[in-house]
């Protein structure tokens, strides 16, 4: 996107402002369109769940899962339906996403919407995978080995993926920082001075959304805080740049 048709446009108005409640209709319609999505996508998983079951329990190792319940399995798949329907759904999710903020942006960041679509899911696939392939493995032998040789671990299948599912989406989203401040830097509500006075406030929110995101214990919330942290810092480069080229068009 060339940066003086930004500079043009910056000055430029967003197209029509729209009344509150057709804003509310639009995003109602945005959020049932990206639950169809979720609920086909997490419909086509429950079809192959054997498989997908075989793939997501690799970070176990020689770990065998179990079930208490006589509907254990059937409810595990499907947890593992839905969490796998929302990965698959990112793209169509973010679209809709991105097309509702659109409507309010000037015609140079309403181009940016598919590009900011692609980077999103690029980046919540880098999350998810970083997690899966990389820390899910790291978590699962230090929290199993913690009372080894004097407890013995019986993990349900319910629980693995419960755990696995929410720390996989924690990281997706957590990896979505550098776009959501590219966007904010881009449109000027956030400036590297700003980011850079507000780092310490900015590492305790981390700290605090590493232990919502995640599963509650100690040890994963800091394997989410401390990728926030550095994503933090990345941001604020990519925020420094953006601001750079506005304000060499100034």
């Amino acid at each position: 996107m060339p940066d003086s048709d930004y500079t043009q446009d910056f000055d430029s108005k967003p197209e029509g402002d729209m009344p509150f409640l057709d804003h509310v209709e639009e995003l109602r319609w945005r959020l049932i369109k990206s639950i169809i999505a979720v609920a086909v996508m997490g419909i086509i998983a429950f079809i192959f769940a054997d498989r997908l079951y075989s793939f997501v329990t690799v970070p176990l190792g020689d770990t065998r899962l179990h079930f208490t319940e006589v509907t254990g399995s059937f409810y595990a798949y499907l947890k593992l339906a839905f969490f796998v329907g929302i990965i698959a759904a990112a793209p169509i999710v973010l679209y809709q996403l991105w097309s509702f903020v659109g409507p309010g942006l000037y015609e140079s960041e309403k181009r940016a919407v598919i590009p900011m679509v692609f980077f999103s899911f690029l980046l919540f696939l880098i999350g998810a995978s970083f997690c899966f392939f990389i820390v899910l493995p790291i978590a699962i032998q230090f929290l199993l080995g913690y009372g080894e040789g004097v407890l013995t671990p019986i993990i349900t299948v319910s629980s693995y993926i419960s755990f696995a599912g929410l720390m996989i989406l924690a990281f997706g989203v957590a990896f979505e920082l550098p776009v959501v401040g590219y966007f904010l830097g881009r449109i000027g509500l956030v400036t590297p001075r700003f980011m850079s006075k507000g780092r310490a406030y900015a590492i305790v929110v981390m700290l605090i959304a590493g232990a919502v995101l995640s599963p509650p214990d100690i040890f994963t919330q800091v394997l989410l805080a401390v990728p926030l942290i550095l994503l933090y810092e990345i941001t604020i480069i990519i925020v420094k740049m953006t601001g750079r080229k506005k304000q060499d068009h100034a």
